[in-house]
């Protein structure tokens, strides 16, 4: 392990330590609610694009992820054409899989259908949809290990199918359920981490 990785003292989730960018995301974001659409719309299509392969590859992408696809303007999203497409499929700093690359269009589009609902009071907003399936706080758990922490449970797997049946891609229960951690729908720091019970706080 580096250096740089023992010297501040503080117990984190172990899943965090392989890495100081790992841990500056552990300790910044991971677990912290998240209520905006645009923001709560770019971490589900990030969670999306991980699927198969581990968050911190992602992570090390984040950037060029927002250099490529327009900061996650939803509206420029929506409109990219095949030239686009193409454009995006080349760029080594993402993830090169023309599944996940049209998953993020597709999504777009369909957010920018459940906001305009939402203007004229015809729906709920993006945030209000997601965090409906927490009622609307975080749920704050109390796992002491990391193998107490489920990889699906009842309401990632009803946010899965709500967001299937609206025509969202890669939202399995396991996707919806790594989001709703990252956003803060559900706390799962365990009890040795220094954050444990912060956001509950």
């Amino acid at each position: 392990m580096n250096d740089s990785l023992v010297k501040d003292g503080l117990s984190r989730c172990s899943w965090c330590e392989s890495s100081e960018l790992y841990r500056q995301y552990h300790d910044q974001e991971w677990g912290v609610a998240v209520f905006d659409d645009r923001e709560l719309f770019e971490m589900l299509n990030l969670e999306g694009a991980q699927a198969g392969l581990s968050w911190i590859t992602v992570l090390k992408k984040r950037e060029n992820y927002r250099d490529a696809f327009d900061q996650f303007d939803p509206v420029k999203i929506a409109q990219y054409d095949e030239a686009k497409r193409g454009e995006l499929l080349a760029n080594a700093g993402i993830i090169r899989n023309k599944l996940k690359v049209n998953a993020f269009i597709v999504n777009a589009q369909l957010y920018l259908e459940m906001q305009s609902l939402a203007e004229k009071n015809a729906g709920p907003t993006f945030s209000e949809f997601l965090w409906s399936f927490v009622d609307g706080k975080p749920i704050v758990n109390t796992p002491s290990s990391l193998s107490e922490v489920p990889a699906t449970t009842a309401q990632s797997d009803a946010m899965s199918k709500a967001l299937k049946k609206r025509g969202f891609k890669f939202v399995g229960s396991t996707i919806c359920y790594a989001f709703m951690q990252a956003c803060g729908m559900v706390v799962d720091h365990t009890q040795d981490c220094f954050r444990f019970n912060k956001e509950a706080k």
